[in-house]
């Protein structure tokens, strides 16, 4: 998490170009991650989710592995030409992570330790090592061009994946599911089908179309974070939950994933 994910904000964020359509896939990532705090709510006031429970649907629902998962996808379905339009929902998404996601977790935690230190919790994200990176990525890169660097940072980026599924896979019960199963529902309903339904209907509703947009939407339809549900369940919030909801996730969205991709054909 704090090689790769740096790696990844280095090689990436310097690629994205700054149009005027670019609105669309900044504000996405953010629809997804306040309809998955609002969806969460909703949710809770039936079920009276333990705080652990509730951090873990809320942080995991609301950020979409649109890197490890998503840039193979769209490699598949769009062609690798049309990637340059993933890296800016990619790279906002992390932000939300580092910043927004973290936050959240370090505030669970707090609270479950009885004394919430915000100052705290501000440091810890001013520490974050891929936060930094990011910040550093979009300094930097309008003054210094260090694509000579690519193929070292290609190289990091790329061990992110496995090791990630590594660490998922050591912490998966299967047998857990009769316990999760409800919560595992609604995390996967959300992130597969809620989520990338309402950066579509965003679209739809503005109008926006074209590459761009069958890109973005496509992205929101991505699987749970990897990152951020090792970072969740690093903090022992609900780790079961974690693990499960990657795990059914990524395998449930190649199928959800190929549904939607004939959705933005035919009508965007």
């Amino acid at each position: 998490m704090y090689i790769a994910l740096p790696a990844l904000s280095l090689r990436f964020i310097p690629e994205i170009e700054f149009t005027s359509n670019l609105w669309f896939p900044v504000v996405s990532p953010f629809l997804v991650w306040g309809g998955s705090w609002l969806f969460v709510h909703l949710y809770d006031r039936k079920r009276r989710l333990s705080v652990a429970s509730r951090t873990a649907l809320f942080v995991i629902g609301g950020l979409g592995n649109t890197s490890f998962i998503g840039m193979p996808m769209i490699s598949a379905y769009f062609g690798e030409s049309e990637l340059h339009h993933a890296v800016i929902f990619d790279q906002v998404t992390f932000l939300i992570f580092a910043t927004l996601g973290l936050i959240a977790v370090m505030n669970a935690t707090s609270e479950r330790s009885g004394h919430a230190d915000f100052y705290d919790i501000f440091k810890r994200m001013l520490r974050f090592p891929p936060l930094i990176a990011s910040v550093a990525a979009l300094a930097v890169s309008r003054f210094v061009d260090y694509s000579f660097a690519n193929d070292f940072l290609d190289k990091l980026v790329a061990t992110m994946s496995p090791m990630a599924l590594f660490s998922i896979g050591l912490q998966l019960r299967v047998g857990k599911i009769r316990q999760e199963w409800r919560l595992l529902t609604a995390g996967i309903a959300y992130k597969l089908i809620i989520a990338p339904l309402l950066v579509f209907a965003l679209a739809f509703a503005v109008g926006v179309s074209g590459s761009l947009a069958k890109i973005t939407v496509f992205e929101a339809a991505m699987s749970s974070h990897i990152t951020a549900s090792i970072l969740v369940s690093q903090n022992n919030l609900n780790p079961n939950y974690c693990s499960l909801v990657v795990g059914f996730g990524i395998v449930i969205g190649f199928l959800t994933t190929g549904i939607w991709y004939w959705v933005v054909q035919a009508a965007l």
